[in-house]
């Protein structure tokens, strides 16, 4: 594979005020059959669902609702998580191999592709656009992430430099090739981010103490989670400067929001133990 390092000079916004808006959602919880641990991570414009269930060991799938799963799992894989799903139906993900290996992988009906950034041991793709474009990153040997972008077009891999972080990942790319994240800063503060068209922009929910971005679509619209200062979890979208704070109702503070189509329709999951994760998928009303 080709490997071209990209190194972005970021320019970071500062944003003085934010605007909080209140989007409301009608919420559907779903549950996997023979599971009680199962998170939903992305969803296309059709509504089918890219996720994995099983919290000791991960099994992925594909989700047509209401509760039609189909198995998808790397070849001879020991674990394997979907993340991201495009409008053609392909997926992005990672899986763990049988010496306890991860790397990143696409599947497009049917074809799996390993994609690991070159000379790394530790790779996972996180979303995936029309253009075969992934977002994903790599851990070093301290342990320290990195994020990049792989075409699928020529195998190029396009890493994303961020001057503040200590660590980062890039978790959502959309048709327009904006770019979302979160990075882990000297100081152990974890920011969400946003490049667009060379634009890096730092996002952190207002009076949060840790923000990531997961997910974004094709207008523009960005998903993740945020802390408050109690230290609860709440899921939030993201456009323009303007916060909306979610929350399943049966998951009040353990909610998080990781996938969003070009309808708005959002999917997450909220957990409740380290064995028991329920998804969701939420309807703007």
């Amino acid at each position: 594979m080709n490997r071209i390092c990209v190194f972005i000079l970021a320019l970071f916004a500062v944003t003085t005020t934010w605007a909080q808006t209140t989007l409301s959602y009608s919420f559907q919880d779903v549950t996997y059959p023979t599971d009680k641990f199962v998170q939903l991570l992305g969803i296309n414009n059709t509504n089918v669902i890219a996720g994995y269930h099983g919290a000791n060991t991960n099994h992925g799938f594909r989700l047509t609702l209401p509760n039609t799963f189909a198995a998808e799992n790397y070849p001879k894989s020991a674990q394997t998580q979907v993340i991201g799903i495009n409008s053609k139906s392909s997926t992005a993900g990672f899986y763990i191999d049988a010496e306890g290996t991860t790397h990143g992988f696409i599947d497009g009906g049917g074809k799996f592709t390993n994609v690991d950034f070159p000379g790394t041991t530790f790779n996972q793709l996180l979303s995936i656009n029309d253009m075969g474009q992934s977002a994903g990153y790599f851990a070093d040997a301290a342990g320290n992430d990195h994020p990049y972008i792989w075409a699928q077009t020529g195998g190029v891999f396009s890493e994303i430099f961020i001057p503040a972080a200590v660590s980062a990942q890039a978790t959502g790319i959309n048709n327009k090739q904006m770019i979302v994240g979160f990075y882990v800063d000297s100081n152990n503060i974890t920011h969400g981010w946003e490049l667009n068209a060379g634009i890096f922009t730092t996002l952190d929910y207002p009076n949060g103490t840790f923000t990531q971005a997961l997910g974004i679509n094709t207008k523009g619209e960005i998903v993740g989670s945020y802390n408050d200062a109690t230290g609860n979890m709440h899921g939030f979208h993201y456009l323009n400067g303007a916060w909306t704070s979610i929350d399943d109702p049966n998951g009040v503070g353990i909610t998080l929001v990781n996938g969003i189509n070009d309808n708005g329709t959002i999917v997450g999951f909220y957990t409740v133990s380290d064995t028991v994760n329920t998804g969701f998928v939420g309807t703007v009303k």
